[in-house]
């Protein structure tokens, strides 16, 4: 990789621009090792960057069931963009700009793996249908990855996945932004049987309790 002017410049200031050197000639590279392949086939969330045509960036965590991340080859990769909020704001900066990060992590080894990458936008049925309940699909083609030292993550355990990842026929629970009664005029008449079917509607206080009680 190249670095740019401003990270040469603090290399200099920090003496690291051998060891940035040596680093970028031994573990960056332009395509995905068995290993890594491996690893992100492995994992159900990983994290997203992207950044708007005025360089404004944004970080998303992305989560699905395991394989949330298709490896279609050693330089391309596949992830859903499922029903969310309505902002689009990571699949319209990648609309805009086409380039991203993304942060692999396994929270109980600890291990992660750093890709960036150029993407498009895809509605292909094929790529749709590796994802059921998926709107939209992200190709990214791998500009390039490493494995990046874990001493700094935190270990975790796993307290259980979350229902709300679709299932294998596309569907998922209702969840309680949806419910909030002040929303109900912009959700249309599909999602607002939905709502009713789920119980009914909530006020806002009550969807902040939810929240602050880890109850989406």
């Amino acid at each position: 990789m190249s670095y740019t002017p401003a990270q040469r410049s603090l290399q200099e200031e920090q003496n690291s621009v051998e060891l940035a050197d040596a680093l970028d000639a031994t573990i960056i590279v332009e395509e995905l090792d068995e290993r890594a392949v491996e690893f992100i086939g492995s994992r159900d969330f990983f994290f997203l960057s992207t950044v708007t045509g005025e360089g404004e960036p944004t970080v998303s965590y992305k989560g699905g069931g395991r394989g949330v991340v298709h490896v279609a080859d050693p330089t391309t990769l596949l992830f859903p963009s499922y029903d969310g909020n309505g902002m689009y704001l990571s699949m319209g900066n990648i609309a805009d700009t086409g380039k991203i990060g993304l942060l692999f992590i396994d929270f109980e080894t600890p291990h992660r793996v750093r890709v960036q990458a150029s993407a498009s936008l895809s509605t292909e049925a094929d790529d749709l249908a590796h994802f059921p309940g998926a709107e939209i699909v992200v190709r990214a083609s791998i500009d390039r990855a490493f494995v990046n030292c874990g001493r700094y993550i935190h270990k975790h355990t796993r307290v259980e996945d979350s229902p709300y990842v679709p299932d294998e026929a596309g569907d998922a629970p209702v969840p309680a932004w949806k419910l909030i009664d002040i929303m109900q005029p912009v959700l249309g008449p599909e999602v607002q049987a939905e709502v009713e079917a789920a119980g009914g509607t909530i006020d806002y206080d009550e969807y902040a309790q939810r929240m602050a009680e880890g109850r989406p």
